[in-house]
C-alpha cells in the first residue's frame, strides 16, 4: 500500500523530517518526506498496511520538541517507485 501524508503544527525546525525518516526506516518503509513552504511537512510512504498503521501512529505523536495538530493521510492508487530506504528531501 502507498499513502500520502501531510502534518501540520509545530513540525518544522524540530527535527520532524529526521524523526519521520528514522521511524519509516525502522519499519522498513519506502518513501520520502520534505518541508513545505506553508510550514507543514509532506511525504509519501509505501509498505504493508500494518506497518503503515504503526508509522501513522508515530507521525501523530511526533518528535519530543514538535507538536502535531493535524495529520492528513490518504491512500494512493499508484505503482511502486518510491525510494528505499526512506529519504529526506529538501
Amino acid at each position: 500500500m502507498r499513502v500520502s501524508f501531510r502534518v501540520r503544527g509545530e513540525v518544522q525546525g524540530v527535527g520532524f523530517r529526521r524523526f519521520a525518516a528514522r521511524e519509516a526506516q525502522a519499519f522498513g518503509l519506502a518513501g520520502w518526506v520534505r518541508n513545505e513552504p506553508d510550514g507543514s511537512v509532506q511525504g509519501e510512504a509505501e509498505g504493508p498496511d500494518p506497518l503503515l498503521a504503526r508509522f501513522r501512529a508515530r507521525l501523530a505523536e511526533g518528535p519530543p520538541f514538535g507538536r502535531v495538530e493535524e495529520l492528513d493521510w490518504k491512500a494512493l492508487d499508484v505503482g511502486s517507485s518510491l525510494p528505499h530506504p526512506f529519504e529526506i528531501r529538501r
